[in-house]
């Protein structure tokens, strides 16, 4: 993609030119692509739109105009080369890197040409600078007076760039080549003197002395009729030296004779004599150069951070990159470090700050280097004129040199290139909010990531701004304000100063009102600065879809997100949700935790929380988890039921979950377990009642799975929002689960009244497999206050119930279950028959949970019946299935059976290993 000036006004892609349309928007295009990287306001806009008095319309005008303009940029995927039409209030910015501008690398061009040793160099820069020209620059658009200005200050420049080739072919001796490019200009720009005296210079050098002289009278007359005026002095120089025969190609100097010049000319003619071509002389450097600010107060700690910003700047010209969120004290760290050792940069040390991330506006390259050129040496009247030139001038008086170049809050890479050293011996630090892998990519920056303060640096920082004594006497509360402080720097100063301020407050009493989250960041702000300011900055030069993905995070009631949460609470698909979350992370307003999980820290979340969002993000990851919930419980638990359906308003999630068996499923229930509970307590506070309890019973599986882990207040949870939900079979598995719970916990008592209600609701809203499951683990109370005989009853119905309902899950779980209260009645016979049958039904011979538990419940059965040896044959491969599967509770019971009736010394021994290392992995 290119966007061009010189010549018609046009954005060039691999498929031909974009229809920009009519000539008012290729007006605003141009009057953007002027001040690329900048924002233009509508103010100036309206001016390069309209000569007149503009329209009452003229805003929605160019809201029109822009909104084209974003359509066609984005139907040739302007975003993949870095391109942007960003919207900032009542301005307008086209970011874009300024490679892409025929007239950006017209003018690094000519600024390389400049400071090329060898003329033919530079004559071939001027020649390839010139070919970008493709017509008068900024043609088709309206001829507005600030358009029609800009058109000829490029004008000027590129004729600037005629003479300049020209000279260089005249350097060469190629004045007939010099003569005939000057010929073309002076004769399009009849009243310019520069191109005519060059012209002039040129012909008499290629021994066309009448040519010459020719020319310099047709301009003298021009220059009387049209403007009332005599030559001025340098063309009146080139007449006086070709009408003196001064010795050019051909030319003889002791067989010219001396002629008369016109008056006109000979009043302002200087001496005719030619200055020598001025050379790219390289300029002094002052070694005592040093553009750092002062020496940050109170910094402490961060010695790991400081040694690897001294390895990532060893080795040839390391670009060395700072990066972390707002307030983390990236430029405190790189001016402490460069001041550490004064020595190692004799040449100087270079700071600016690009204010990236500032309301006051980025300075440009050339604003930066009219401060380090001065500070290298360069003096005013040396200075270049254009960007390229300047830059270019820049590397050369840093080829040899051993300096520092701090570049402090950079945007974007864009920023940071034009102003990078060339020198081996030179250091440059970055330092940004933004990872800016694009400066990694084509300059090898290497990353030197900043994250917060731990506990004890917090509170060292703390104690150099309040004094030690103080923060000792509350090393406690101290504590508490650096993790309230998120152990943000920025955020510690500033409680810090509020301390400072009012010395008789405890930090007891500060952590006390930082402790209130709606006022937290109130509290850390202070006079220009702050934790919200900070936070603002870097949330304005986000793109509109991550700063919205942003304001949603505020709103999710868990601690981290991945991509399917992410799309879920921004109501976006998976490619959108990856970008935001990538451009989230790069801006530092996300840390990624693990692979494919970032996580908010506190004061980001609250900073969110208070940004204007799209009503609906609570409902939608809410239905999020529920979904996601159900793949993982069908992964797990491959042939069981759904324990729900959805509600009536579910929304399916744009990321459905999927899960490639039962450990992926699990680990996804361990890691989101935390996140599951606070999203229920979030849908319970906003009445969500229908949705709090699937949140939480989606949870099943790991209840299952670690019942000792105190599930019961989750689960009455769920059951109070089951009832105010007006859900009997909800009820009646809410019931059956938690029973279970307690029952395995020992509190029988409080158990059964909730297991004897379960199988009732569950009947009259005809749940079978429901039913059943609340008859079995009804059963298992029963069995424990030895009612063996009834909880054997109770499965039977139960299996019954799963047959009638074809679910062979619920069945073969009844069945197991059965043949448990048999052995415990030591009915062997019944007890195996119960186990085999179960077995039989489809179970897969692969090691899982309830097979292992059948094969133990067999050779339970088999040892009473007295057949030890088949008995201890199957409860040992029942020990290895559980211990294979992960069923550590199953592994330890059957492996303590073995241990009670296996006599042989090699069994006992192997057995005895097993429970080792059941322990050491538990």
């Amino acid at each position: 993609m290119e966007f061009r000036l010189l010549g018609a006004v046009a954005v060039a892609t691999e498929a031909g030119d974009l229809p920009l349309g009519p000539a008012k928007r290729r007006s605003l295009l141009a009057a953007l692509l002027l001040r690329p990287n900048h924002p233009v306001s509508v103010d100036h806009l309206t001016a390069a739109l309209w000569d007149e008095e503009p329209p009452a319309r003229a805003r929605s005008v160019i809201q029109g105009h822009v909104s084209r303009l974003r359509v066609l940029l984005d139907a040739a995927d302007a975003g993949t080369y870095g391109v942007e039409l960003a919207t900032q209030g009542a301005t307008y910015t086209l970011r874009m890197p300024e490679t892409l501008l025929d007239a950006h690398r017209f003018d690094e061009m000519i600024g390389l040409a400049r400071v090329q040793g060898a003329v033919e160099d530079a004559a071939a820069m001027y020649r390839e600078a010139l070919a970008l020209w493709q017509g008068p620059a900024l043609t088709g658009v309206h001829p507005s007076p600030p358009l029609q200005a800009a058109a000829h200050a490029l004008e000027e420049h590129r004729l600037a760039a005629v003479e300049q080739l020209a000279r260089c072919y005249g350097l060469l001796g190629e004045h007939a080549r010099a003569a005939s490019i000057l010929r073309t200009e002076a004769g399009a720009h009849p009243l310019n003197e520069s191109l005519s005296a060059a012209l002039v210079t040129a012909l008499r050098r290629a021994g066309r002395r009448s040519e010459a002289l020719d020319w310099f009278h047709r301009t003298r007359q021009l220059l009387a009729e049209e403007l009332g005026v005599d030559p001025g002095p340098e063309l009146a120089e080139a007449y006086a030296l070709a009408l003196r025969g001064h010795p050019g190609a051909g030319e003889d100097p002791d067989h010219q004779a001396p002629a008369a010049v016109p008056a006109q000319a000979q009043a302002s003619a200087p001496a005719p004599a030619e200055a020598p071509p001025a050379a790219a002389i390289p300029l002094p450097a002052d070694p005592a150069a040093d553009l750092l600010p002062r020496a940050p107060r109170g910094f402490h700690g961060r010695q790991a951070e400081l040694a690897a910003l001294t390895r990532a700047a060893a080795g040839e010209a390391p670009v060395c990159l700072v990066t972390g969120p707002a307030g983390v004290g990236k430029s405190a760290l790189v001016v402490h470090w460069a001041r550490r050792d004064p020595d190692r940069f004799p040449d100087g040390r270079l700071h600016v700050d690009l204010r990236g991330f500032s309301d006051t506006g980025e300075p440009s390259p050339m604003d930066v280097l009219r401060e380090f050129l001065p500070a290298l040496g360069v003096p005013p009247r040396r200075m270049p004129e254009s960007p390229a030139a300047a830059a270019a001038l820049f590397r050369t008086l840093t080829a040899d040199r051993r300096l520092l170049v701090v570049l402090d809050n950079a945007r974007a890479s864009e920023q940071v290139r034009p102003l990078l050293p060339s020198g081996p011996g030179c250091v440059t630090v970055v330092t940004s909010r933004h990872r800016l892998r694009g400066l990694i990519a084509s300059d090898a920056a290497r990353p030197v990531p900043l994250g917060v303060l731990g506990p004890e640096d917090s509170t060292a920082l703390l104690a150099a701004v309040l004094g030690a004594e103080r923060v000792h006497a509350e090393p406690v509360a101290a504590r508490r304000l650096a993790r309230l402080c998120d152990g943000l720097p920025l955020a510690l100063r500033v409680a810090a100063a509020r301390l400072a301020d009012q010395p008789e407050w405890t930090l007891t009493a500060m952590a006390d009102e930082l402790s209130d989250a709606s006022r937290r960041l109130a509290l850390l702000d202070a006079e220009d600065t702050g934790v919200r300011a900070a936070l603002e900055l870097s949330v304005r030069q986000l793109p509109a879809a991550a700063a919205a993905l942003f304001a949603q995070l505020g709103r999710h009631p868990g601690t981290h997100v991945d991509r399917g949460t992410a799309a879920a609470l921004a109501g976006t698909g998976p490619d959108g949700a990856d970008t935001a979350l990538e451009q989230l992370a790069a801006a530092h307003l996300l840390t990624q935790s693990a692979p494919g999980r970032w996580t908010l820290h506190d004061l980001a979340r609250l900073y969110a929380r208070g940004m204007p969002a799209e009503p609906g993000a609570l409902e939608r990851v809410l239905d999020h988890y529920t979904a996601a919930g159900l793949a993982a419980a069908a992964a797990a638990e491959q042939d069981g039921e759904p324990c729900f359906g959805q509600p009536a308003d579910f929304r399916p999630p744009p990321v459905p979950a999927e899960f490639a068996g039962r450990e992926e499923a699990m680990a996804w229930y361990a890691a989101e377990r935390e996140d599951l509970l606070l999203a229920a307590g979030a849908a319970q506070a906003a009445g969500l009642h229908g949705r709090t309890w699937r949140v939480l019973l989606v949870m099943w599986p790991l209840v299952v799975w670690r019942v000792l882990d105190d599930w019961a207040p989750m689960l009455y949870t769920a059951l109070a929002a089951a009832r105010a939900d007006g859900d009997a079979n909800a009820e009646s598995r809410v019931l059956a689960l938690l029973g279970w719970v307690l029952t395995e916990e020992g509190r029988i008592g409080e158990a059964l009244p909730h297991l004897e209600a379960a199988p009732g609701l569950a009947a009259r809203s005809g749940d079978l497999g429901g039913e059943a499951t609340a008859l079995v683990n009804l059963s298992l109370a029963q069995a424990a206050l030895g009612d063996l005989g009834i909880a054997a009853r109770g499965c039977v119905r139960g299996a019954e119930l799963a047959r009638e309902a074809g679910l062979p899950h619920t069945e073969r779980l009844a069945l197991y279950h059965l043949s448990r209260h048999r052995l415990d009645a030591g009915r062997w016979q019944e007890a195996l028959d119960a186990a085999t049958l179960a077995g039989a039904l489809d179970l897969p011979d692969t090691p899982s949970a309830p097979r292992a538990m059948l094969l133990a419940s067999v050779g339970e059965a088999l040892l009473g019946l007295g057949d030890r040896a088949e008995g201890i044959r199957c409860l040992d491969e029942a020990a290895r299935e559980a211990e294979d599967f992960g069923f550590d509770e199953g592994a330890v019971q059957t492996l303590a059976t073995l241990l009670r009736v296996t006599a042989d010394e090699a069994y006992r021994e192997r057995h005895a290993a097993a429970l080792v290392r059941l322990a050491d992995r538990d």
